[in-house]
């Protein structure tokens, strides 16, 4: 391949260790767009702070932006593909990375005897994530929001055609006692409602209550993120974003557009066929009973008597299966 004529530029070059960089480039993974859309988009932009790097990735709609440790030999900025990037530091050994851009912005990655040359883009023609006006923001417990993520994204819809089902509605509300967080997931077949408690000091700024649709991907990587043992996250809403922050981790989701289905109209408000089981135990039955459904639906009936919860399925080519617990 031929290269184009040089262009001069500022040459940025820093130093950073291996697991250092990896961490950042694994916590972008989900963000990069996968398809061909944009060349910037499949890129992750390194530019230099005062006191390392930051790492961003943008889908246009999702935005995430690290800071990391980093000695900065000459300062700028670099956008280069972020899965060759991230394939290449999965391999290095443990050890200190040096890493140059070069005329045409070519950027060098150096190790003892390693050496890579890629090819990346100006900094300056990464999109730029958008700039956020707090509104109000709610410090939350991570083990808790992640749960309340887990409870709720299964219902979810994945590529739905009506839009606003493939985002995941969070709902904040409060008063003179108490702010509760709900999460409400459904693709119109199955419908996902879980909350929680939220203590009054962590809230600043807030309306007495917020309503926001974020996309599937954006809850997924914010799970994603809170696997991670690091501090409390925070949750920021405005007119058109969610941001969510957390050690030196900043993401950015746009909302969701649209009117999210009225969701507490299907909800039995005078159900008396309740019953209470070991969770455990329904679940491993579940596994098994639907071993024999059918693939396509996947489904297992439930009776409920006086004494029995009662599963049962059936594949007409395959056969049947019944389990029941008390």
């Amino acid at each position: 391949m031929q290269a184009p004529e040089p262009t001069g530029g500022r040459v940025m070059k820093i130093r950073i260790a291996r697991d250092e960089l990896l961490t950042g480039l694994q916590r972008v993974q989900g963000v990069v767009e996968k398809r061909n859309t944009m060349p910037a988009l499949s890129n992750i932009l390194l530019e230099t702070k005062q006191d390392g790097v930051e790492l961003v990735a943008t889908d246009l709609e999702i935005g995430i932006r690290g800071h990391y440790k980093a000695e900065v030999l000459e300062p700028g900025s670099v956008s280069v593909s972020a899965r060759k990037l991230f394939e290449i530091l999965r391999e290095m050994p443990d050890s200190e990375i040096a890493i140059t851009t070069q005329d045409n912005n070519w950027v060098q990655i150096h190790a003892g005897k390693i050496q890579f040359k890629i090819v990346g883009l100006p900094g300056t023609d990464f999109p730029a994530l958008p700039t956020v006006e707090r509104e109000g923001r709610v410090s939350i417990s991570g083990s808790g929001f992640a749960s309340l993520i887990r409870k709720t994204m299964f219902a979810v819809g994945d590529n739905d055609a009506r839009y606003i089902l493939n985002g995941l509605l969070i709902t904040l509300v409060s008063n003179d006692k108490k702010v509760m967080m709900r999460l409400v997931g459904t693709d119109g077949h199955r419908l996902a409602v879980a909350e929680s408690e939220l203590a009054q000091d962590a809230v600043s700024e807030m309306p007495k209550e917020i309503r926001a649709i974020i996309p599937r991907k954006a809850a997924q990587e914010m799970r994603r993120l809170l696997e991670e043992e690091a501090g409390e996250p925070l949750l920021g809403f405005t007119k058109n974003l969610v941001t969510f922050q957390r050690s030196g981790v900043f993401l950015t989701s746009r909302v969701m557009e649209g009117t999210y289905p009225n969701y507490q109209q299907v909800i039995p408000k005078d159900n008396t066929k309740k019953a209470t089981v070991d969770r455990a135990a329904l679940e491993a039955a579940l596994r098994r009973v639907a071993v024999l459904s059918r693939d396509k639906t996947n489904a297992v009936r439930l009776t409920l008597d006086a004494e029995m919860l009662t599963l049962y399925s059936s594949n007409p080519d395959l056969g049947e299966a019944t389990e029941e617990l008390p």
